[in-house]
């Protein structure tokens, strides 16, 4: 059995595997054992005791030990088969090792232009409810953006672009070169599934903890929901969603920040 964890040809994202209209068959699990062992100064997945190798045939290795216990926990928590859409952590991993090492500066300029639309600068107009509570949990944060970063972004009202300051939108994107290539792998996806780069920073910095980010990013949905009613599909995907976001919050906590 080979190293890779994914067959020839397979594509390890069941995500475009849906979206291409297939349905592709799970690998089968081809080891006992998952562990970890240590490899040039890095921390490298073992499958039966042989390194494991990302569907790029990268090492798949990580500078702390932590992170690659996590790794390998969720390697030995798969059934008869393998479904990388249990796996996020190494999902972000193998991500950040084939992708995102070739193209650091574009991911950080992409995070970055997410800040000149950032959740947390568009304020609702009415109800005041719901003025107040955008306030109460994005302001603090904006404020802490700019004195930690140099980064003021200005507030708009509704749904109207507002364009940010150019300086603000460098200082953030001057505050991104401090993570390597798996940290700001898992801040594009925080970025992502909460429409901030602010909210991502604030989680990668210890700011927030992650269910407070969360929160944060879902003030107007919980506000509907009050009003209207929760709907058990949209809960279906913001609990998904909320698993991915928890995935990139611990690849982070646990040393993922290079």
């Amino acid at each position: 059995m080979s190293d890779d964890w994914f067959p020839e040809g397979s594509d390890p994202d069941p995500r475009r595997a849906a979206q291409k209209g297939l349905r592709p068959e799970l690998p089968r699990r081809f080891y006992t054992e998952a562990g970890v062992v240590e490899r040039d100064g890095l921390f490298a997945l073992a499958l039966d005791g042989r390194v494991a190798r990302t569907p790029g045939k990268r090492l798949l290795a990580v500078p702390s030990r932590a992170l690659a216990e996590a790794l390998a926990g969720e390697w030995a928590a798969q059934g008869e088969r393998i479904d990388p859409s249990t796996m996020p952590m190494t999902r972000i991993v193998n991500s950040a090792l084939d992708g995102v090492a070739e193209a650091m500066p574009a991911v950080a300029a992409e995070i970055a232009r997410y800040a000149g639309s950032d959740l947390l600068c568009y304020r609702a107009a009415e109800p005041e409810r719901l003025v107040l509570r955008q306030a109460e949990a994005w302001t603090p944060l904006l404020d802490w953006a700019a004195t930690r970063y140099g980064a003021r972004l200005v507030l708009a009202e509704g749904i109207v672009f507002a364009e940010q300051p150019a300086e603000a939108l460098a200082a953030i994107e001057a505050a991104l070169t401090r993570f390597g290539p798996i940290g700001l792998a898992a801040l594009h996806v925080l970025t992502t599934l909460t429409g901030s780069a602010v909210l991502a920073l604030a989680v990668a910095e210890r700011r927030l903890e992650p269910e407070a980010a969360w929160a944060a990013a879902h003030v107007d949905e919980d506000f509907q929901t009050e009003l209207w009613g929760a709907d058990e599909e949209a809960q279906a995907r913001r609990a998904a969603r909320w698993r991915e976001m928890e995935a990139a919050a611990r690849v982070l906590a646990l040393g993922g920040r290079d």
